[in-house]
Formats: structure tokens, C-alpha cells, sequence
């Protein structure tokens, strides 16, 4: 069985949202792992935004990402081509991608687009985990991470809202929702 690569995105923001439009990734978090649910890598890093370098107070106290790193950050192009050589020395063994919800992967689609990017992942699965969880549960509807998480008698670990923790944290539900194939 090969592995997964579980993403998460920090994107900016401010209280009561913003559309998916307005908003640019400011970090990534990758954890690859196999489909027992162990890490076998991960990459992270935090993304300069372009059309609003400047952090909301609110986005700043959600994601505890200082303004310092940003200003000190490379911007999506440059953080995507480290990302996908980093992804390459691993996609021979990727079985799919998965983030939870549909967020991540919308997100990621529309600055592919608009930075004329391209990605290993478009030619992989992905896998909705939140929605999969619901059907492996057969709870009435999605819920969300932490729910999830406890669901499944595990508690979140880290920093909430920091996207490789929150990968991670997601990266431990896939056993509970892949087939196991010993």
C-alpha cells in the first residue's frame, strides 16, 4: 500500500471570514504517511501573501504566525517549487492526497491558477477525510477535527491552527477511514 499526504493551509483571514477568493495560503503543512497513520516525512512552511502582506490582528491570534515571519517569508511560486521537489523523491509511492473538508484542495486549485502553477497532486486522488469520516461512522454529517478526534478517543496534539500540526492531527484519523491492506 502506498502512502498518503495528508495537507493542511493557514490562509489570511479576519473575524466572520473572508470569501475563498480573498484569501492567499500564508502556511503549508504536509505529512506523508503510510496507511497505518505513522509519518514517514512532512514539509512546512509559511507563505508571504501578495495582495495583503499585512496579517489581520485576528489572523495573527489564529494562527499565532507573526507578522515577522511573513515579512521574512518566500511567496507561493517560489514555496511551491520547494514543495514539489520535495514531493517528487516520494510520488513513485503516493496512493492520494487527502486534507479535511474540501477547503484545503479548493485552495490550493484557485493559486495553482492564479500563479500559473503546476502540481504532482492534480494527478493524484484526493480524498475528502472529513466527509469520509462521517460515511466510516455513519454519523448524520461531517464534523469537525477536534470532534472527530475525539470520536475516535484520541485528544488534538499542538498548536491548533498551524497547518503541519493540524495535518498531523487529521494524518491520524486515515487508518480509521483507509482500507488496511495487510
Amino acid at each position: 500500500m502506498g502512502h498518503w499526504l495528508v495537507i493542511d493551509l493557514e490562509a489570511t483571514t479576519d473575524e466572520g471570514g473572508w470569501a475563498m477568493e480573498e484569501m492567499e495560503i500564508i502556511e503549508i503543512g504536509a505529512s506523508l504517511v503510510g496507511a497505518d497513520g505513522h509519518e514517514r516525512d512532512h514539509f512546512q512552511r509559511i507563505i508571504k501573501p501578495q495582495r495583503r502582506p499585512c496579517l489581520t490582528d485576528f489572523c495573527r491570534e489564529l494562527t499565532h504566525i507573526t507578522q515577522a515571519e511573513i515579512d521574512s517569508a518566500a511567496a507561493l511560486p517560489q514555496v511551491w517549487t520547494q514543495f514539489e521537489r520535495w514531493l517528487g523523491q516520494h510520488a513513485p509511492r503516493l496512493a492520494g492526497w487527502s486534507s479535511w473538508g474540501d477547503y484545503d484542495r479548493r485552495q490550493l486549485e484557485q493559486e495553482w491558477r492564479q500563479h500559473q502553477l503546476h502540481s504532482l497532486l492534480a494527478d493524484v486522488p484526493h480524498l475528502n477525510l472529513k466527509q469520509a469520516f462521517a460515511k466510516a461512522r455513519q454519523l448524520p454529517r461531517p464534523v469537525g477535527l477536534h470532534s472527530a478526534l475525539q470520536l475516535a478517543g484520541m485528544q488534538f496534539q499542538g498548536q491548533q491552527h498551524r497547518a503541519l500540526e493540524d495535518a498531523r492531527n487529521t494524518a491520524r484519523l486515515l487508518p480509521l477511514v483507509l482500507p488496511v491492506k495487510g
